[in-house]
């Protein structure tokens, strides 16, 4: 599928990935019109259904009906949000875009603020959340830990608790747009690119309707492929434990030479050296695993696959 063009007179494009949302589809987008219509813009939303499996796309084909502003795109499967985002820049025409979840966690009172701070230069607005209302302590707590850890480790600056709830300008998707990897982790990209950008602060809402679609083993996933994505941290901290476990080593058999010299010991030590056997042991394969983190994402990249198959798009009318 060929990029839509740049030479657009729509303002502002909505990007919604959505999975499984059929709880709060008509009220988000009931939410988004009321907020976009006296702003007296052009626009138009679009819906990416990520390989939804309940009546997701009923409701975004029944909206389009009533909206002809809306654009709907449909996965072949589930992609991931990740991909999904990824369509969404693509498909946009809009000399900015915002992206935004439907679960109404995130405001859509505050676009028309996201759009002031466009106007007035930023390139890409971050939106900075200071609460995260109806979410698990678990989930805050490791959150935090996760931005002030890959924050550590980057090697760009990733803004702390800013998700994917973002306004871009058209030159800032254009350079998103550039990124062909496969291994696709988000907000990395986005300060990737750099330019001009801006942040609000904002409470972060309970979800409206539905269920999460993140448990906590799939953060964890997304959250080791942004740090290996975006640093070789671990490859360092592999390299300075292998010199550290070689350097207790060498101290190590030091001790039991001089010792041998000065005191014989047959027998004794032998609990010792099979410790010893199994830290190292230990060690090499924990090294091992994280060399193959590395080299599995050099795999999916020499690969070439799509990020993603479209299988239906309906444009805006």
């Amino acid at each position: 599928m060929t990029a839509p063009t740049t030479e657009s007179k729509i303002e502002l494009s909505i990007i919604v990935p959505a999975y499984n949302e059929e709880a709060v589809l008509p009220i988000f987008h009931q939410q988004i019109i009321d907020i976009i219509k006296p702003l007296n813009i052009s626009y138009e939303v679009i819906y990416v259904n990520d390989g939804s499996r309940d009546n997701t796309e009923a409701i975004i084909l029944a909206l389009q009906n009533e909206c002809p502003e809306i654009a709907y795109a449909k996965f072949s499967r589930n992609f991931g949000k990740e991909a999904a985002m990824t369509a969404g820049f693509k498909l946009c025409r809009g000399e900015s875009a915002i992206m935004i979840d439907a679960d109404l966690q995130d405001p859509p009172t505050l676009i028309p603020a996201m759009l002031d701070a466009w106007r007035n230069g930023a390139d890409i607005v971050n939106m900075k959340r200071s609460e995260r209302h109806g979410e698990p302590m678990w989930k805050k707590v490791t959150a935090n830990m996760f931005y002030h850890l890959i924050g550590k480790i980057s090697e760009v600056e990733i803004p702390h608790n800013v998700g994917d709830f973002r306004l871009f300008s058209r030159r800032a998707i254009n350079a998103i747009n550039q990124l062909s990897e496969r291994g696709r982790f988000m907000k990395g990209l986005y300060a990737w690119v750099g330019y001009q950008q801006a942040t609000i602060e904002y409470e972060r809402d309970a979800r409206a309707a539905g269920d999460t679609k993140w448990p906590f083993f799939k953060l964890v996933g997304l959250a080791w492929q942004g740090i290996t994505a975006f640093s070789t941290a671990p490859l360092q901290m592999a390299t300075w434990l292998g010199l550290a476990s070689a350097g207790s080593a060498f101290t190590y058999a030091s001790y039991f030479l001089i010792k041998s010299i000065v005191k014989p010991d047959i027998v004794q030590g032998f609990p010792t050296l099979i410790v010893v056997i199994l830290f190292l042991g230990g060690l090499q394969l924990f090294c091992i695993g994280i060399l193959g983190e590395y080299l599995a994402r050099i795999y999916t990249e020499v690969k070439q696959r799509p990020v993603y198959l479209i299988e239906t798009f309906y444009p805006a009318k």
